[in-house]
């Protein structure tokens, strides 16, 4: 094993860890944190079904190697409920039935999230743009849309 010392953010708690050189950072989320809300896929890049936010921008974590995380902010599906509280994401895709199985769900809402600190009107393009690197194996894309769309436009209960 070939080891190195890691200092990052988790979901708001400074973390070091030592970590092996050929982990991804979904391995060291899944498997060392125990965050089993990032899905394994495809380990490709192509579902989205492992999409964190990495200093608030969405990535694939299957694709990024755990070197490239030190000093940086990583967020998790995890970390969005606060006091018990859902995130409005979190509650529109319940009342939206966006989530249908649940797999794909959390990198579809952790995708969305920087959509959510939008301060203009955004189209459902924009959405379906911005969440076009998650696969939904239910073929639930209009109540995923749907989530988003009311999410943003505030109409969640919280």
């Amino acid at each position: 094993m070939a080891a190195i010392k890691i200092t990052f953010n988790l979901n708001g708690r400074d973390r070091c860890v030592e970590a092996d050189t050929r982990w991804t950072l979904l391995y060291l989320l899944r498997e060392e944190f125990g965050l089993t809300g990032t899905k394994r896929g495809c380990d490709m890049g192509e579902c989205g079904a492992c999409t964190v936010l990495l200093d608030g921008l969405p990535i694939n974590a299957c694709q990024v190697l755990v070197v490239s995380i030190s000093e940086c902010r990583v967020t998790t599906i995890e970390s969005l409920s606060s006091n018990g509280n859902l995130h409005p994401l979190q509650v529109a895709f319940l009342e939206n039935d966006g989530a249908q199985c649940g797999f794909c769900t959390p990198g579809f809402i952790m995708s969305a999230i920087p959509l959510m600190e939008i301060d203009t009107p955004i189209t459902r393009d924009q959405i379906s743009d911005a969440l076009g690197g998650n696969l939904c194996r239910c073929n639930a894309y209009g109540a995923i849309l749907d989530s988003v769309h009311a999410a943003i436009d505030g109409k969640s209960h919280v």
